[in-house]
């Protein structure tokens, strides 16, 4: 994921934990000339709405190991990483990199939409859960769209939008 490469790099190459904004800025714009600095903050905001990096005490601090993530030889993020990708974009991008094959995994949510006629961010996260993604920010995200859609109808939004891990909603 190339997103995520991005934002390892800054941490790697000071080998360290925690970066202010600036720094992590500059070390985007300035010396990997990968983003303008606009792009780099972009780049930040668009990490922590992933749940790849959190603000602590005004320093970014990321939710992953850097340590683990490879930046190859000559890489350079392509810019569409600056773009917020919607709750079943991140499911799918979760499940794709937990093995399972991209055009198998869209199929999969498909039927489980039709079968359990729910959204398609749910049926997603049902079926990343399954294969053993980690997805529970968006499982998050998802209970709370239930929810509030259940609100404007004026439904029970108690328990009717609970998802558990089994795949029922």
């Amino acid at each position: 994921m190339s997103l995520e490469v991005a934002v390892a790099a800054p941490f790697k190459t000071r080998a360290q934990d925690r970066l202010g904004e600036g720094e992590f800025v500059v070390a985007l714009s300035l010396e990997r000339e990968w983003f303008s600095p606009d792009q780099a903050k972009r780049l930040v905001d668009v990490a922590v709405g992933r749940g790849l990096l959190a603000s602590e005490d005004g320093d970014l601090v990321p939710q992953f190991d850097p340590a683990e993530v490879t930046v190859p030889e000559g890489f350079a993020p392509d810019e569409s990483v600056l773009r917020e990708q919607s709750t079943f974009e991140s499911a799918l991008d979760a499940i794709v990199a937990a093995g399972v094959e991209k055009q198998r995994a869209v199929a999969a949510i498909n039927e489980r939409q039709r079968a359990l006629a729910i959204t398609i961010e749910a049926a997603a996260v049902l079926y990343a859960r399954e294969q053993g993604a980690a997805v529970g920010r968006l499982a998050a995200d998802v209970r709370e769209e239930l929810a509030a859609e259940a609100g404007e109808r004026g439904g029970d939004t108690t328990e009717s939008s609970d998802v558990d891990d089994s795949g029922a909603a």
